[in-house]
């Protein structure tokens, strides 16, 4: 089994990259490969909008056309079992980012046929997890949970699967007393991050476990 999982945060260390590192840890306690990908690291661009990939009979029909730093990990997303991407909440959606990648991901795969084909060619496990500096209830004001319900459901339509987990009031800065943050309450946000985060932790890495396990 091998799991790619995608970091579509700019920080490499704080909380969507802990989370990932964990989700990987889970997966390598059932015995699958890992490999992580930085998003911010690699240089490509989101969709181009050239149609090269729905050509009748065109060579790079169901793949992407474009040749970046993207082409080799297309690449490797059709020989895993499994695809886990991590990515904060800004405004409300993914960052722009994850959304780049998203679209270049998902798009070739898609058909524009009367039976809403997909040029994937077998089913795997794809999952989300979701962070944000915002509480539960902020998010659900902001409409988050059903803007990105959408991507998800596309994500099953392609892959087969698809689940999420967000991980919500997080821990933003080591100092608030440095930003113009009076929104947040210091103390109750490092007392939710000491309490709440090492679970969130956990689930991660059982997240990871579950989307290789092959009895799961």
């Amino acid at each position: 089994m091998k799991l790619l999982a995608f970091n579509g945060s700019p920080r490499k260390k704080c909380n969507t990259a802990q989370l990932l590192d964990h989700a990987l840890e889970g997966a390598e306690s059932e015995g699958a490969k890992t490999k992580l990908y930085n998003l911010y690291d690699l240089d490509f661009k989101g969709c181009i909008s050239c149609f090269a990939c729905k050509r009748i009979d065109g060579k790079s029909y169901g793949h992407c056309a474009v040749k970046d730093d993207l082409a080799k990990v297309f690449a490797q997303v059709e020989k895993a079992d499994a695809i886990l991407i991590g990515s904060p909440i800004y405004i409300s959606v993914t960052s722009g980012v994850t959304r780049s990648f998203l679209e270049r991901l998902i798009f070739p795969y898609l058909v524009y046929d009367k039976e809403r084909s997909t040029l994937f060619l077998k089913k795997i496990r794809t999952a989300f997890i979701y962070t944000a500096g915002a509480t539960d209830e902020m998010l659900n004001i902001m409409g988050v949970p059903q803007s990105v319900k959408t991507t998800e459901n596309v994500m099953t339509r392609i892959f087969g699967s698809c689940e999420s987990f967000f991980v919500t009031d997080t821990y933003q800065f080591n100092d608030y007393s440095k930003y113009v943050s009076t929104a947040f309450n210091p103390e109750a946000k490092k007392k939710h991050r000491d309490e709440q985060f090492p679970l969130d932790c956990k689930k991660a890495y059982e997240l990871g476990a579950r989307l290789v396990r092959k009895d799961s």
